[in-house]
C-alpha cells in the first residue's frame, strides 16, 4: 500500500513479492479484506511498541499530551498503514482502532487516579481518539499541514480542555463525580485488600452510578 498511488493493493502484487501463489494467499487469510485485516492489525503491534518505548514519567496528564503527539508522528511516517487501522472499511474484523483505544484507556485510568479527569476514561478515550484519528487522517490528505504541529496541538488542547480537570477548583465542578472517577480508577490500579469480591463489586456499581449518571457522563 506504501508504494500504491491510490493506496489499494493488489493479491497479485502481494504474491508476486512474497513469493506465493494466490491460493496459498487466500489459504492463509481467507479472502483479501482478511490480509488487509492482517496487515491493520500488525500496525497495530508496531504502534504499540512505539508506545512502549515511550519513556513514562510519573505524570500520566503530561504521558497523554506526548501520546498525542507520537500518534500524529506514527500517522506522518506511516500514512498508508495508518489509513488501514483507522479509516473504516465495510466487513472489516481488525481489532486495530480497538486496542489503540484500549492503551489510551490505560493512560486516562492513570490521569483519573490523580484526580485529573472529569470524564469516564471510556468516555474520554473515544473523544481523544476521534479528534486525534480525525487531525491526523487530515494531515494525512495534506501533508504539509504535518510541518505545523501547533495545528494538531490547538486540536489536542480544545479535546483536553473538555475531559481533563484544571489546576484550579472550577466553579462548576461536580466534587463527587469527580471523586468517585478517582476513587473508581485507584480501585482498577490497586484493586481493595479491605473488601471481599461482592462488596468490591458493589462499591464499583455505586461508583458506576456516581460516574455515568446518564448523558451527563459525556458533558
Amino acid at each position: 500500500m506504501a508504494t500504491s498511488t491510490d493506496n489499494d493493493i493488489a493479491t497479485r502484487a502481494v504474491c508476486e513479492a512474497v513469493g506465493v501463489t494466490q491460493p496459498v494467499l487466500y489459504r492463509l487469510f481467507g479472502d483479501k479484506r482478511g490480509l488487509l485485516d492482517a496487515v491493520a492489525d500488525h500496525g497495530y503491534e508496531r504502534y504499540a511498541a512505539l508506545k512502549a518505548a515511550q519513556e513514562q514519567t510519573t505524570d500520566p496528564v503530561a504521558d497523554l499530551r506526548a501520546g498525542w503527539d507520537g500518534h500524529m508522528a506514527f500517522a506522518q511516517e506511516n500514512p498508508a498503514l495508518y489509513q488501514l487501522m483507522f479509516t473504516p472499511r465495510p466487513w472489516s474484523r481488525s481489532t486495530a482502532r480497538d486496542r489503540v483505544s484500549e492503551l489510551l484507556e490505560e493512560t486516562l485510568v492513570q490521569c483519573a487516579a490523580i484526580g485529573a479527569l472529569r470524564v469516564d476514561p471510556p468516555v474520554a478515550a473515544r473523544l481523544i481518539l476521534s479528534a486525534s484519528v480525525g487531525t491526523a487522517l487530515d494531515h494525512i490528505a495534506s501533508p504539509e499541514l504535518f510541518d505545523d504541529p501547533a495545528l494538531s496541538h490547538r486540536m489536542r488542547q480544545a479535546v483536553f480542555a473538555h475531559v481533563l480537570t484544571e489546576g484550579t477548583t472550577r466553579e462548576d465542578a461536580d466534587r463527587l463525580r469527580e471523586a468517585a472517577l478517582r476513587l473508581r480508577a485507584q480501585l482498577d490500579l490497586a484493586g481493595a485488600d479491605a473488601l471481599e469480591p461482592v462488596e468490591t463489586a458493589l462499591l464499583r456499581r455505586w461508583l458506576d452510578r456516581i460516574t455515568q449518571p446518564g448523558e451527563e457522563s459525556v458533558r
